[in-house]
């Protein structure tokens, strides 16, 4: 009897976790990346009846092989899975790295929470589907992100459980409760001003998870000549309800079992400052935590644009060497 009820809770369990629909037969890569490598959509997670999808991408054969989590920027309010830079995904599959690109929640119409959830789910998507869809080793994960993808990549260090084996954080932030994002922003300020009416009307009501920047970006200029961010996406008045933040501010959630930490950041970052990179790293030092931050001196908001530039070549050179360390 305890058997039988064993195998009904474990096909029970697999109903769940796997989608109800896929790609099917992974399909081959273009030119750029090369025919050796292949491409698979997968749906991770239903919510309300809205398929929330990530893309797999591998060398199309059956190795078990680590995996790279890869979360998009768009301040969690635009841009979707199709956003990773073609040249890094190009080295990573090089290098022998599944990557699995995904789609979460987009903010004002979810909030922080959901989306949180959503990098939960994906996570644990990848961990225990990952081996039956496409090889990829759970017990060997690194999550990868750029700016708010840099963002819920640090979140990730004590949001999953287990935590991932690295995080590799460009340009991304550990604090979401400063001044930096609750006052108007000088840099934004220097726009045209954008009305609210104008900025609610580049967003809606409806749950969205692949949002044009074209379009949403007058609400996200909006929030940041505000200083709005924090209310708009989190849901709370950071002054009258400050400790509602503290679960998602990763500066304030450093434990021992945090994992190793590379944070990557231009010093003239006018989007997201480089001091948010400082302090996660001395707050990772504090706990003795295996990390490092690489200044890219003159470096840009997005500095990771032009593959060409020796800096950014050099800096990319380390990133690849400390996920295979990581992942070996």
């Amino acid at each position: 009897m305890r058997m039988k009820l064993v195998i009904l809770l474990g096909a029970v369990f697999l109903l769940w976790a796997v989608p109800a629909k896929s790609a099917g037969v992974a399909a081959p890569l273009g030119a750029e990346i090369g025919p050796e490598f292949a491409k698979a959509t997968y749906e991770y997670k239903y919510v309300e009846g809205h398929a929330i999808k990530a893309d797999v991408y591998r060398p199309s054969d059956n190795r078990v092989r680590p995996v790279i989590l890869w979360i998009h920027g768009g301040a969690l309010i635009f841009g979707d899975r199709t956003n990773i830079r073609t040249a890094q995904l190009a080295r990573y599959l090089k290098e022998g790295f599944v990557v699995v690109s995904i789609d979460y929640r987009l903010a004002p119409e979810t909030k922080l929470p959901g989306i949180i959830e959503d990098l939960q789910d994906a996570y644990r998507w990848v961990r225990t589907q990952g081996p039956l869809l496409f090889h990829g080793d759970p017990k060997r994960i690194a999550v990868v992100g750029h700016s708010a993808g840099g963002y819920l990549t640090l979140s990730a260090g004590y949001q999953c459980d287990p935590p991932p084996r690295a995080l590799v954080s460009f340009y991304g932030y550990g604090d979401i409760t400063s001044t930096w994002y609750t006052r108007p922003d000088p840099f934004y300020s220097k726009e045209p001003a954008v009305a609210a009416e104008k900025a609610r009307q580049s967003v809606g009501n409806a749950m969205v998870t692949e949002g044009g920047e074209e379009q949403r970006w007058f609400f996200y200029l909006y929030c940041r000549q505000q200083g709005l961010w924090p209310k708009e996406v989190g849901g709370w008045d950071p002054e009258k309800e400050p400790s509602r933040f503290a679960l998602y501010c990763p500066l304030q959630n450093v434990k021992s079992n945090y994992p190793p930490t590379l944070l990557l950041h231009g010093d003239h970052d006018t989007d997201v400052p480089f001091q948010q990179s400082e302090l996660m790293a001395r707050e990772l030092k504090r706990h003795h935590i295996k990390h490092r931050l690489i200044r890219i001196q003159g470096g840009a908001h997005g500095f990771d644009g032009n593959p060409n530039d020796p800096q950014t070549a050099a800096a990319f050179e380390q990133v690849i060497a400390f996920l295979k360390k990581r992942l070996k």
